[in-house]
């Protein structure tokens, strides 16, 4: 399961924290960008059956590509270890944003993530609108939420180690990540290149639900 936020640094962020009398931590009250200062992109992956999470924080644009670099990095540090007999991966991911259910970046940026890795990959995407269904909001983000609540978000130090010391009573871990990679916005997808994916719509809702395939060496 995945899904990204978005974070100005040096923010509010609702909530209390204790502090020493007379020792107030000046933030602005309004989250407006300031260039100079940054933004952190978390891009969260939730293993259901492991009960962990992995937070991706990006710095740059929130693309598609970012979005698959993060399964990527997921994978090639937890994912495969874990499971190194997987031959399919199954993601349930949000309909819109960096991995929304039309974006042609994301989609082929997954098919070279297929085609590195040799497995096929699986999205099920939840309908518009639906997202608060999705559980990575319930067992990942809502604690990590919870977690940092009353603490300023003033660099991507205090992000990276709020989001990596999220806990449960039900075991959840988290690992968190700084991606310092820029990912340029504006990347278009010609028509070739998608009629190049090897992609199987599924019988059921297909442009929600999809199968992408490695392509073979010639393909």
């Amino acid at each position: 399961m995945s899904e990204t936020l978005h974070y100005e640094l040096h923010s509010k962020n609702a909530g209390r924290e204790l502090r020493p009398k007379g020792q107030p931590q000046p933030v602005r009250v309004h989250d407006f960008a300031i260039p100079e200062l940054g933004k952190a992109v978390p891009y969260g992956i939730y293993d259901v059956s492991a009960n962990a999470g992995f937070v991706n924080v990006g710095i740059s644009a929130d693309t598609g590509e970012f979005s698959v670099a993060s399964i990527r990095r997921w994978w090639c540090e937890i994912g495969a270890p874990r499971y190194p007999s997987a031959k399919q991966l199954l993601i349930n991911a949000d309909c819109g944003g960096s991995n929304g259910a039309r974006l042609r970046l994301w989609k082929r940026e997954l098919q070279l993530l297929a085609d590195e890795l040799g497995i096929e990959i699986t999205v099920c995407h939840v309908p518009p609108g639906t997202s608060k269904w999705n559980k990575i909001e319930h067992r990942l983000f809502s604690y990590i939420t919870q977690n940092w609540r009353g603490k300023p978000l003033v660099s991507y130090l205090v992000i990276v180690q709020l989001i990596a010391s999220t806990t449960t009573d039900t075991g959840l871990t988290v690992a968190c990540r700084l991606d310092e990679s820029d990912y340029a916005k504006g990347i278009k997808v010609t028509d070739a290149e998608m009629a190049a994916l090897n992609i199987q719509p599924a019988d059921f809702h297909g442009e929600w639900n999809y199968t992408i395939a490695p392509r073979r060496p010639d393909g």
